[in-house]
Parts: C-alpha cells; sequence; structure tokens
C-alpha cells in the first residue's frame, strides 16, 4: 500500500515545500533534518509496524547542558514510556531507551504507568533529570494521575542505571521542569476541577524535593478568574539569578464557572527562588478569542537576561518580551507569516531568538491541510525577525486537534501538543526537535492502517 502512494506523496511533497518555501519569506538560516527512532518489540500485540519494532514517538522536548551534552525526550506512541536520547550538537543522537518503564509501585495492589508527558533538563554534573506524568492504577482499577522525575547521571548507559521517585499521586498533570545550578523547579497542574498550579524546588540536582509557593494562588482577582480557568506553559529559570518566570493562559469567568476560551497571557515572576510571586497580565484579547494552542511558551536569555512569551491565537504566533526582572512588557508582535500557526515555542541566548511553530497554509481542521515546521529567528533580540523553512518535508497532512484529550476519539493528534527548540551553548545555534506523521505506519490486526508519528531533529547549519 505505502509503494502505491509513493509518487502522488512525492507530487504532494515538492509542492507543499516549494508553497512552504514561499510563506516562509526572507530567509537567513538554513537546518538539516533527521528522524530518530525509539525501538520496542511488539511481538504478541498483533500489530505490523512500518519500519519495524519502531515505538513511534511525539510531543519532544530538548535541552543541553554548559558542557554541550544534548538530551531529548519524547513520548513513546505505542509502548508506555518515555524515550531519551543523548548526543552532541551536530550529531546523530544515541538512542538510550524507554527510562519510565518501571516507575515505583506507590502501594499495595497498585500499579503505575509513565508516559503521560514529560519535559527534560540537564543538571550540572551532566545528570539528565526527566519529569514524567504517570498513569497510577489502584486495585479496582480506577485511575489517579501522578508525577515522578527520573535521574540518569552521566556515567549511565541504559535506563538500568537511572532512578525514579515517584513525587505525587494525588492528581496532576502537565508537569514542566527548568533549573538554575543546582536549583530544579517543577510545576503541574492540578488534574481535579481546579487547575491549580502545583510547585516545587530541589536544592540537590532533584534528588530531594519541597513545596513552594503557586505561581497562581495570591494574586488577588487574577487568582480568582484563573483558579478554574487556565492552562500552563512552562516554567523557566535564569540560571544566574533567583528569578523564576512561569506562564499560563487564562480565562475570564462567563457564567458561574469559567471560560474555556483563554484570553488573557499571564506571566507570573518570583524573585526569590518561587517564595512569592507577582503576576501580571501580560496580553489581553476580546473574551472569545483562544490563546491556549495549545501552550504559550516562555524564554530567558541567560546571556542579557531579557524574557520573551510567545503564544498562538490559532491563526498567528505572536512575541512579547520585557527586560530583565519581567515587569515591564512590550506589546504583541506578530512573527508568523502563513495562514495558521500553531504550537509555538521559544529558545533564546545572547541576543538571538528562535520561535518556532507548525503552519499550513489552511485553516487547521483542513483534512488535507500540509503543514510544516518553521522558526522565526531574531539576531538582535527581537527587534526584527527572518522566517526560517526547518522541515524538509511536511511534517503533517490532515487537520491537527489542539483540543488535548478533548479530541474526539483522539483523531488527528498525532503531533500531541508541543514541539521544542533550544540554542546549542557553544555557538547559539538552534536545535529543534518536532514531530512528524508521515514516516511511519502501523497496521492493527483487522487490516487499518494509521499514520505512527515519529520525532524528527533538525540542526540550524
Amino acid at each position: 500500500m505505502r509503494g502505491r502512494r509513493t509518487l502522488s506523496a512525492l507530487v504532494l511533497a515538492l509542492v507543499a515545500v516549494a508553497v512552504a518555501a514561499a510563506a516562509a519569506g526572507a530567509s537567513t538560516a538554513t537546518f538539516s533534518n533527521q528522524t530518530l527512532f525509539g525501538t520496542w518489540d511488539p511481538s504478541g500485540t498483533g500489530l505490523t509496524i512500518q519500519p519495524a519494532n519502531s515505538s513511534g514517538d511525539s510531543e519532544p522536548a530538548i535541552a543541553f547542558g554548559n558542557d554541550g551534552s544534548m538530551s531529548i525526550d519524547a513520548l513513546a506512541w505505542l509502548p508506555f514510556q518515555v524515550n531519551v536520547w543523548r548526543g552532541t550538537f551536530g550529531s546523530t543522537p544515541s538512542y538510550f531507551g524507554g527510562i519510565d518503564t518501571n516507575v515505583p509501585l506507590p502501594g499495595k495492589g497498585r500499579q503505575a504507568l509513565g508516559s503521560g508527558d514529560a519535559d527534560i533538563e540537564i543538571a550540572p554534573d551532566g545528570t539528565t533529570v526527566v519529569a514524567d506524568l504517570d498513569f497510577v492504577f489502584n486495585k479496582n482499577n480506577k485511575l489517579q494521575l501522578g508525577v515522578s522525575i527520573t535521574r540518569c547521571p552521566p556515567a549511565a548507559t541504559s535506563p538500568s542505571d537511572c532512578s525514579t521517585q515517584l513525587l505525587d499521586q494525588s492528581g496532576a498533570d502537565r508537569p514542566w521542569l527548568t533549573h538554575s545550578g543546582d536549583t530544579f523547579y517543577l510545576t503541574y497542574h492540578d488534574s481535579g476541577n481546579s487547575s491549580v498550579i502545583h510547585a516545587l524546588r530541589s536544592d540537590d540536582d532533584g534528588v530531594t524535593w519541597k513545596r513552594i509557593t503557586s505561581p497562581l494562588t495570591g494574586q488577588g482577582p487574577l487568582t480568582g478568574q484563573s483558579t478554574f480557568n487556565n492552562i500552563q506553559g512552562p516554567i523557566v529559570a535564569d540560571p544566574t539569578s533567583n528569578d523564576v518566570y512561569d506562564i499560563y493562559a487564562s480565562g475570564e469567568p462567563q457564567t458561574k464557572c469559567c471560560s474555556a476560551d483563554f484570553n488573557n497571557i499571564v506571566v507570573s515572576h518570583s524573585t526569590d527562588g518561587g517564595k512569592s510571586w507577582t503576576a501580571q497580565v501580560i496580553h489581553h484579547e476580546p473574551v472569545g478569542t483562544a490563546l491556549d494552542n495549545i501552550f504559550p511558551s516562555l524564554a530567558v536569555d541567560q546571556t542579557t537576561h531579557k524574557v520573551y512569551a510567545v503564544w498562538s491565537d490559532g491563526h498567528n504566533v505572536s512575541v512579547a518580551s520585557s527586560p530583565a526582572g519581567g515587569m515591564n512588557w512590550s506589546g504583541a508582535t506578530t512573527v508568523s507569516n502563513i495562514h495558521t500557526a500553531l504550537m509555538p515555542w521559544v529558545a533564546a541566548r545572547s541576543g538571538k531568538v528562535d520561535i518556532v511553530y507548525y503552519g499550513s497554509t489552511v485553516g487547521q481542521d483542513d483534512p488535507h491541510g500540509v503543514w510544516n515546521v518553521y522558526d522565526a529567528q531574531s539576531k538582535d533580540s527581537g527587534s526584527s525577525f527572518d522566517q526560517n523553512l526547518v522541515s524538509n518535508t511536511p511534517n503533517r497532512v490532515g487537520a491537527v486537534c489542539t483540543e488535548g484529550t478533548g479530541c474526539a476519539g483522539g483523531v488527528n493528534r498525532e503531533l500531541l501538543d508541543l514541539f521544542e527548540v533550544a540554542e546549542n551553548p557553544g555557538t547559539n545555534q538552534a536545535a529543534i526537535i518536532y514531530t512528524s506523521s508521515e514516516i511511519s505506519t502501523y497496521t492493527t490486526p483487522d487490516g487499518v492502517v494509521h499514520k505512527l508519528p515519529e520525532v524528527v531533529l533538525a540542526y540550524e547549519n
């Protein structure tokens, strides 16, 4: 079946690349792309996978250590595991394995599975630290969501050399991880009705953890309109100070409860390592405008200390910035120039800013939509941006659902909810890890063929 589609797929790809290049406009950077495969033995499942034994992967994250070491994680699509690769910029990373296949059992008669969501950082000593959302089942098969931390030391050669601890099993969602030196910060949502943002801190590279003040609570009216009514992006620490930033999109209650249209972008800022926070709305749109397509993102330039916040309204990707301290924010600037731009992420270093997103010339619900990966790049601390095409072939053909678990039947969720960019600390070149649904397939025992997403690593040349 794949062979019969080769010619039409090739024509489609060539046309799409031409259209994508035109949409990118002015271009100053080029990228080299390589697919990363996780491995898995599907014996006994009845699945046929092309290429054979691929686990499939989506929603990847990437981090660099100060020494140039690089770690990547992604959510395996078929088995319950978070796959990890390790390497250096420009290399073909080595597949390290699934790091959460043995989450500690949280009590008698319970079972825990990883691979709900994940985020990754590298400690100063080279330890890879991964935050993972876990599925915890009690003896009656009642589901709870928990969050765990896995630490893999530099000398680790396989997941068996890593250690995992379960930090919360009372209800968690979408963990985010950052660090400043040996101090790590972890935030995640309450998975119940409140959507309160929980925050933890570790002062020993993620070995032990203690709760700190939530970036959401204690903010007066803003807390009131956000408690049941927000979606959180990443927490980010300035590595040269005690400044920590957290970003979320917040709605305005239209009933006694809440609105799912998150029309405000909020940045909460701490100057004392998370002991206290000050939150402010940095961008507002009229009620009915949704700015959660899907996560807002945040970055701190550790050289200039400038802070950048990005988000998508479902059509355009915008950025606002603040000097060190995150108190005075600029107005929003649109950095995308294509019909639909989703899932933005931002990285910044030494005045260079890279804002990546998935883009298409049609709406996100178009079943014939052709998607590519773009990078809006600035070399003057965000004063101007050039548009660059990252993907060398379309990374998605079809509709893209950004409703998370609300996507009916899980359809059109192959890209899941995010992808990331990071700056190589040695050269400031961008490394982008994204998802493609156009590389692999799996066939179920009844003969139905499905797209199997894979992650692609793009290096700036």
